[in-house]
This record gives structure tokens, sequence and C-alpha cells, in this order.
């Protein structure tokens, strides 16, 4: 009788402890801590009855599992970490969504990190996933040298990039064929009867901006018509107001590709200050395939990106990554983009 009563009364205690332990669990539910282990860890090896006790005791003690020391004993955690470029950009919001869905699938939680354009803060994100041994890392980096992902990288921590401007040979890459979403703008705008075209090429120092410049250029030269590129300070609609109502007054042009949907919404905004007609008089193409590019007054046609994909495909070569580090090659995987034609653009 007096077993009983002490054994209640720490039972008691350690309900009462701010941080229930293992033990604890095991003691009030009355089994082993291995079993306990295998209810929170591999819960197909215990009797559904064992199984219901351990998740009473666990529900009446408030038990929390320490990730943090699993982790240390188990060197990495069950949780990927994704660093983002941008999440006011529809891509990247498109490639966390696929990254989700896969890593889901493989029983893994995802963190998702906005560098925000910052390569300090980027960093400071990768050493943050590296210290907490995260199981592995997807990054879309800026057009920046790798030197600090390389560095997490040797560290032992797994970590693909994605949307990444070249290819590195000893990191796996999941990018878009930007070149050729520049060729499938200006190929549209050139089929439906434009001839003096213009770029406006916010922020001309990214891999993406020009990537897609080199492929309107190679649609123009084969078509025998015109190309003005006009630097853009950003990518936003006020710039692609400004520009339009610059470039619309004065040099003819009657088609014009922009590296983003606002931009393009931009230009269409300044040809209705102008008088001019859009699609009748003057062709416009974005890029991203942003969700208001369909919504807006004129219906923007959009180069689209394989996004939610690109999510994915990370996931997968991370996660073989992860169960195969020695047998695993790094490999650079490019996808295509698709060019969708609406109002701004058809005649």
């Amino acid at each position: 009788m007096v077993e009983s009563q002490v054994s209640t009364a720490a039972e008691a205690g350690d309900s009462r402890r701010g941080n229930p332990r293992i033990q604890d669990v095991a003691r009030r539910a009355g089994v082993a801590i291995g079993t306990v282990s295998n209810v929170l860890n591999n819960p197909d090896l215990v009797s559904e009855q064992t199984r219901a006790k351990v998740e009473v005791a666990i529900a009446e003690l408030g038990f929390v599992r320490n990730s943090a020391a699993r982790a240390l004993a188990a060197r990495r955690t069950d949780t990927v970490g994704l660093v983002l470029t941008d999440i006011a950009n529809s891509l990247f919001v498109d490639i966390a969504r696929g990254a989700d869905s896969g890593t889901a699938r493989g029983r893994l939680q995802l963190l998702l990190a906005n560098s925000d354009s910052d390569e300090a803060k980027q960093n400071s994100y990768l050493e943050l996933f590296d210290q907490a041994r995260v199981a592995g890392i997807i990054l879309a980096p800026m057009d920046r040298p790798l030197e600090a992902t390389l560095a997490v990288h040797s560290h032992g921590r797994p970590l693909v990039l994605v949307n990444a401007p070249t290819a590195e040979p000893r990191l796996c890459n999941v990018i878009v064929n930007e070149e050729l979403g520049g060729y499938l703008a200006a190929s549209h705008l050139l089929d439906q009867g434009a001839r003096r075209l213009a770029y406006l090429a916010g922020y001309p120092d990214l891999h993406a901006i020009t990537g897609r410049l080199d492929g309107v250029r190679r649609a123009v030269a084969g078509a025998g018509a015109s190309l003005r590129v006009v630097e853009a300070p950003n990518l936003k609609i006020g710039s692609g107001r400004a520009l339009g109502q610059q470039i619309l007054q004065s040099d003819g042009i009657d088609g014009v590709v922009c590296p983003s949907d606002p931009l393009a919404i931009g230009v269409i905004q300044a040809a209705t200050d102008l008088g001019i007609r859009v699609p009748e008089e003057l062709l416009v193409v974005g890029y991203d395939d942003d969700h208001f590019a369909s919504e807006s007054a004129i219906p923007v046609s959009t180069v689209s990106q394989p996004g939610r994909r690109m999510g994915e495909l990370a996931v997968e070569l991370l996660l073989e990554e992860i169960s195969q580090p020695a047998d695993h090659l790094h490999q650079t995987v490019t996808l295509d983009p698709r060019l969708i034609p609406r109002r701004s653009s058809l005649r």
C-alpha cells in the first residue's frame, strides 16, 4: 500500500513538471522506455492496445519529444530546410508548394526561410539549418558565388540547388531553360505580326533576365525583325508604366517582351494612357504566370515556369543524396517553360 502511494505521488510529480521525459511516459503507461520510443518512431511495431496506453500517457503528461536531443543522437532531424530568394515571386511560392508535397511523401517536415534577396540573410539561414542538423537543405540561391553554400555541404549536409544561375558539379541543381522562355515569348509576338520589339531588362545582371534576352534575340534574328533592349530599374508595375510611356511614344514599338508579369501590366497601363490599343496596336507578353496576370483588365499572356515540379524534383534529388550519400551522383536537371497566350498578345 505504501509503495503504491509513493508511485502515485511520483507520477503526479512527473505530470507537474514543465518538461516530462520519455521515462515518465513509460512509467505512466507501465511499459518499457523502448516501447515508448517505438510508438513515437515505429508505431507499426507496437500492438494497438499498447500504443493506445502510451498515447494516453503522452496526452496526460503533456509530453513533447526533444527534437534537439534526438537530432544530436541521430546527427540529423527529420526536417528539410528550404531557403528561397523572394516569396513575393510566384515562382518561389510554387517551388515551396512542390517541396512541401515532396517532403510530405518522404515523411519529412519542411522549414521555409525567405532570404528576401539578401545574401547575408541567405547565408545566415544556411548556417541556422546546418546547426539545427536538418536532414538536408534546398536553396534557391542569389546570383552570387556559392562559397557559403559549399561550406555547409562540406559539413556532410545534403544540399540541392533550385533555380541556380549555373550548374555546380558538387551539387544537384534543378533549373529552367530561360533562353527557351524568351524565345517562346518573342516568337509568339512575331507570329502575331509584331515586327518592332522591345525587351524590358529589369535587373540585367540576373541570369534569368539575360537568358531570356538571349532567347528573344534568337527569335528576332530569325525573323528579320528589330529589337530594342531597355534597362528597367526593377520588375514592378511602376517601372513598366514609366518605360512604356517612354518607348511607345517614339519608337513605333508594336510588341513588348517583359521578364515579369508586373512589368507587362505596367506597359499595358502606359499604352492605355497613350490611347494605344492592346492587342490591336500593341502586343505584350509577361513572364512567371503570376496569379493576377489572368485577372487584370486585359489578361496578360505569359511564360509559365514549372515551379511546383522544380520543388518536387529538388526533394527527390535530396532524398536520394540523404539515403545513398556514397553512391549519389550530382546532376543538373533542366525543365522547359511553356507559353500561355491570353488577350494581351492575341489579335
